[in-house]
């Protein structure tokens, strides 16, 4: 998607150990019509598959699960991260490491909300080392759903991540694959 590889250029920074940061528009401050554009280009790449849910983590992915759901007219259903008082006793739990916080977490999804006749479509924000992905893939398994596909803003394409879902023979779409990011010549280079 060239209007996000411009985006990314001119917006986004890079931060040791090759953290991309495009918080003022993607995943703090939020482009809401950039998202909307997003959502778009999610259903053009998706709109053959039957989708019957969005299914994301929490907190940075629901935004742009909000648009995509919006386009395949849906419910959006998102992993919540550890453990709250209000939080339904039977649920599908998954660990997930975080890149960024480099921290182990668990996220969890009510049963009621996952059938296994649900079609579940997952997007996040970034693809790393497909730890949350790989998470929630675990638990549209466990729910006995069919996985369609995943939706990823940015994807780095210098880690394992996207190698390893798509050699499982998932369906992955990444709309930016970034191939090397520079912290010091804040320079970004992307795979064709």
């Amino acid at each position: 998607m060239k209007e996000l590889r411009e985006k990314i250029l001119k917006e986004g920074k890079v931060c040791p150990n090759n953290i991309v940061k495009v918080d003022s528009f993607l995943n703090h401050q939020v482009d809401v019509s950039f998202l909307k554009k997003i959502g778009a280009e999610f259903y053009s790449r998706f709109k053959n598959e039957k989708v019957d849910k969005i299914l994301t983590i929490e907190s940075s992915g629901i935004a742009i699960a909000c648009f995509v759901a919006e386009c395949f007219n849906c419910r959006l259903v998102f992993a919540k991260k550890g453990k709250s008082l209000n939080q339904s006793k039977d649920f599908y739990e998954a660990k997930v490491f975080s890149y960024t916080k480099k921290e182990e977490y668990d996220i969890r999804v009510s049963k009621e909300f996952l059938n296994e006749s649900d079609n579940i479509l997952l997007i996040d924000d970034f693809l790393a080392n497909g730890a949350a992905l790989n998470g929630l893939a675990k638990i549209v398994e466990d729910a006995k759903a069919n996985l369609v596909g995943c939706g990823i803003v940015i994807e780095k394409g210098f880690q394992s991540g996207g190698k390893e879902l798509r050699d499982k023979g998932i369906h992955l779409e990444s709309l930016a694959i970034i191939d090397n990011a520079d912290e010091t010549k804040q320079t970004i280079e992307f795979r064709n």
